[in-house]
């Protein structure tokens, strides 16, 4: 089990989240306008990188609220958590 840092309630156990997937994802300005293949290339495919990555959760068993964290997908250590809508820490713009 993991303990994960809701930036509201504090460290809960991982089984009151869910995962919504990657973070910083910019929603396509005219999306009407995509094809079938761009809309499903929005939607589904992802970067699977092995390190650090940028993730969104939600503390649907708590506050209910949004944030992101920053995850090892190999070790599964939080580096960081951050409110939804702030740029990651120690990120380039």
């Amino acid at each position: 089990m993991m303990l994960i840092d809701c930036p509201e309630c504090g460290p809960r156990d991982e089984t009151e989240f869910h995962y919504g997937g990657a973070a910083h994802v910019a929603y396509p300005e005219n999306s009407a306008e995509l094809t079938d293949e761009e809309w499903a290339q929005f939607l589904f495919y992802r970067d699977n990188t092995r390190g650090p990555f940028a993730e969104r959760w939600v503390h649907s068993a708590g506050c209910r609220r949004w944030f992101n964290a920053v995850r090892d997908t190999v070790t599964y250590e939080f580096s960081a958590i951050y409110p939804a809508g702030t740029p990651q820490p120690g990120a380039r713009a």
